[in-house]
């Protein structure tokens, strides 16, 4: 029988006493005589009475399928109870996703429901409706992590960086173990120019994350063009490399950063000097015409810093990549083709 590496991770809140020490028995009774004990976690490692809480920052075991199995289930049942929270789940082989699972509560609970709908019209882009239903939820149930990372997003979108600040720090100061507040609070403080106070938080956020997870790989990205603003630039080349080296799918929110990646990438290169490399790096982000993210084209500046890399690893056509740059506005270009007259 095959056997695989189980990794699980997560935090569910249970909002009362009574409600947790139901759901402690509830989860030994099924372990001892439904599932038969064939369980990857033991109720006396995950259940935190101090929260009234089911919390797994990292558990990695390697087991069958079988357990995998009935151990997501047992979780999933636990969620029926609960008020807030999510818990994932991945099964692998060889470093290969095999099967994983994300698990969060979907009951009727207030709390619950309001962030569900919040969430939902985050993701619409209707932010003032969202963020009243997720001051509702917190309202409900003031230990709702996910409630104040998601109205902190609202918040950054709203340029209330103050206010959403506090609310990422609030959600990391109930859920330390959670990568998606980490990476909110690294963008405000990118926003304001704190590019060290944003690479702590960044590595935070791959600490408390797996290389299977979009967070981790955005959290990379974004560590690597701190240190490129930073002029650190051998950090921001390890970074960067690492980022445009995996290879994401059009669903990975990732995806569609790939340009700002790859010219960032290029710049590092180009000031370390790596001139052949950072060509390679700006033939990449010139290539990659889909929708990208930031929206404000990057090509200009990016034939322009090729031309350069180009002019100093010795190739020719630096010329007609200054052209290119020049006719799509860049005085610099413009300049630099003046000197060659």
């Amino acid at each position: 029988m095959s056997t695989f590496k189980m990794i699980f991770s997560g935090r569910l809140e249970f909002g009362t006493e009574r409600s947790f020490h139901q759901v402690v028995k509830f989860y030994q009774h099924r372990f001892e005589n439904y599932y038969r004990k064939d369980i990857l976690l033991k109720s006396e490692d995950i259940f935190d009475e101090s929260t009234y809480s089911l919390n797994v920052p990292r558990h990695i075991t390697e087991s069958v399928e079988k357990s995998w199995r009935n151990t997501v289930n047992l979780i999933e049942y636990m969620a029926e109870f609960a008020i807030a929270g999510d818990f994932q789940a991945w099964m692998t082989s060889n470093g290969q996703m095999i099967q994983e699972r994300f698990i969060e509560p979907a009951g009727e609970k207030a709390a619950t429901q309001a962030f569900l709908k919040g969430r939902a019209l985050v993701d619409k882009g209707e932010e003032v409706k969202a963020k009243e239903l997720l001051d509702h939820a917190i309202e409900k149930f003031e230990r709702h992590a996910q409630a104040y990372e998601r109205r902190g997003k609202v918040n950054f979108r709203l340029n209330n960086f103050k206010d959403a600040l506090y609310d990422f720090s609030k959600s990391i100061d109930i859920y330390p173990e959670n990568p998606e507040a980490y990476i909110g609070r690294a963008a405000v403080k990118m926003v304001l120019s704190d590019y060290k106070a944003a690479i702590e938080d960044l590595e935070l956020a791959i600490k408390s994350s797996i290389p299977h997870q979009p967070v981790f790989w955005q959290a990379r990205r974004m560590k690597g063009e701190c240190h490129l603003r930073l002029e650190e630039y051998a950090s921001a080349i390890l970074e960067l490399k690492l980022a445009t080296n995996r290879v994401y799918t059009q669903k990975d929110p990732n995806f569609h950063w790939r340009k700002s990646a790859f010219f960032n990438f290029g710049k590092a290169l180009l000031e370390a000097g790596e001139y052949v490399e950072a060509v390679k790096a700006f033939n990449k982000a010139l290539s990659i015409t889909a929708e990208e993210r930031p929206r404000v084209s990057v090509d200009s500046e990016a034939f322009l810093l090729r031309g350069i890399a180009r002019q100093k690893a010795g190739e020719s056509d630096f010329v007609n990549d200054w052209k290119e740059a020049a006719g799509m506005g860049s005085e610099r270009a413009a300049s630099l083709l003046q000197t060659l007259v």
